[in-house]
């Protein structure tokens, strides 16, 4: 019985880590999409997203399965956990992915005003955390997490400041309204990447030293940056409802991402 409960934490140990670089192609080819006006790529994405769903319902079954016939304690219970709220996060990372693949479509056609706002910096940065939170939840070297929070913060201002940009242009030139909109939706679903990422860092830690951070890249961010004046600079993903995403993997998972 013993063998049996390793070879399933095990399993599922490498399911995680499975979708994990996933999702992580998902948001790489969503971002390329983006930034060369690939059409095919993007529809790509979206029909992969079915794959993204299923290892989703895979491990969630997995780790039902687990609780359903032992009863795992201290290390065994922080990684089934733990598992099932990163599980959760990283299918709603899927989602975005989808999200900038569907939308990047729509602003193909405008090359010049993502070169003006420069959103080749912003879509980098993002693929840089989502590359590295995924190393760390295969590693589990938690030594670099302060920097996952540190990198998150700097990507929501950034992302701030882009929509500034864009709203400005949206006041003055009503025929760019469309692709704006479109734009401001992709900077959203950007943040929420960031967001996505600091949660499965996290969970990480929880993990390997069973320490909670629950909060604590807000709180990393309010003392990064005082002219905040006590807010957030990391919304919650679920703050803001964003088109597409699916809000079934909620109630199947009962996880729900940290406010960090």
């Amino acid at each position: 019985m013993e063998r049996h409960f390793e070879l399933e934490l095990d399993k599922l140990n490498k399911r995680v880590i499975k979708m994990g670089n996933l999702v992580a192609e998902q948001v790489h080819n969503a971002f390329d999409a983006l930034l060369r006006g690939d059409t095919e790529l993007a529809e790509q994405i979206i029909e992969n997203d079915r794959k993204v769903d299923k290892l989703d319902t895979k491990i969630d079954k997995l780790c039902q399965r687990i609780f359903a016939l032992t009863q795992p304690v201290a290390t065994d219970l922080r990684l089934i956990m733990s598992a099932l709220r990163m599980n959760n996060d990283l299918e709603r990372m899927g989602d975005h992915a989808v999200i900038i693949a569907q939308k990047s479509e729509g602003v193909s056609e405008y090359r010049d005003i993502i070169d003006e706002l420069h959103m080749d910096e912003i879509v980098k940065m993002t693929d840089l955390i989502v590359n590295d939170v995924i190393t760390i939840l295969s590693t589990r070297n938690t030594a670099f997490v302060e920097d996952i929070f540190e990198l998150a913060h700097a990507i929501d201002e950034k992302a701030q400041v882009i929509s500034a940009k864009i709203i400005e242009e949206m006041m003055h030139k009503t025929e760019v309204i469309v692709v704006a909109t479109n734009l401001i939706i992709i900077l959203t679903a950007i943040e929420r990447l960031a967001g996505y990422s600091t949660n499965i860092a996290e969970a990480v830690v929880f993990i390997v030293d069973g320490r909670i951070l629950k909060h604590k890249a807000k709180n990393f961010n309010q003392r990064s940056s005082p002219e905040t004046h006590g807010q957030p600079a990391l919304q919650d993903p679920h703050e803001v409802s964003d088109p597409g995403i699916k809000e079934e993997s909620e109630a199947t998972s009962g996880a729900t991402p940290s406010e960090g």
